[in-house]
């Protein structure tokens, strides 16, 4: 037997406090964008189109975002790389507030859903 959907207001209730303004900026930088359906499950929100475009994984400071695009991004902000398959990479950055969704992260999560199959 299938557990009940969560609902994002049961998820919200029990997670870290900064989680939800982070949300929050991370589905303004990605309205317009078109569907995407929000899935909460016990280890964070996973954001779908056809498949999981991305995912918010909340820590106690931090909020991890994992995203893949189709080309290789360095730089600081990246935290890790995990290698999914041959042409397919998870990049990991934290944000620890809504200010760190800015232009480049929004950059990234427009070009994940781009990548993502409808």
């Amino acid at each position: 037997m299938c557990a009940p959907a969560m609902s994002l207001e049961d998820y919200f209730s029990t997670g870290p406090r900064h989680e939800h303004k982070i949300f929050e900026a991370v589905m303004a930088r990605l309205a317009g964008a078109g569907p995407i359906h929000v899935e909460p499950v016990a280890v964070g929100l996973f954001l779908k189109r056809a498949r999981t475009l991305a995912e918010l994984r909340p820590r106690d400071r931090w909020v991890n975002l994992y995203f893949t695009v189709p080309y290789r991004i360095q730089g600081e902000r990246i935290q890790s790389r995990i290698q999914a398959s041959a042409g397919r990479t998870y990049y990991v950055v934290r944000l620890h507030s809504p200010a760190d969704v800015d232009a480049e992260v929004a950059q990234w999560l427009l070009d994940a859903y781009a990548e993502s199959p409808e």
